[in-house]
């Protein structure tokens, strides 16, 4: 399978990964009793974005480095798959 393959799988999987760890410890402006002038009070008053970065790219690296061992070990054979589903002809 091309890098690139696993370059978008890794893109795709990071998005995905980023929107699951968003809600993990945050506190909203009301919770903390901090509310800021003109903004909501279920902001988040510190939504540590660049904490949640890296966790984000620690799990992703850990799930697409598990799904690369399985393709490169033979567990999973993408070819199969994409015939199954109906985006190749069978040959």
């Amino acid at each position: 399978m091309p890098w690139t393959t696993f370059a978008a799988i890794y893109f795709v999987t990071w998005w995905i990964v980023l929107f699951a760890i968003l809600p993990f410890g945050v506190r909203s402006q009301h919770e903390t009793g901090d509310i800021a002038p003109g903004t909501d009070p279920g902001a988040p008053s510190a939504p540590a974005l660049l904490v949640k970065a890296g966790w984000t790219t620690l799990v992703t690296t850990v799930l697409v480095g598990a799904f690369w061992w399985t393709v490169q070990s033979g567990l999973i054979d993408m070819e199969r798959f994409a015939t199954l589903w109906g985006l190749f002809p069978r040959r």
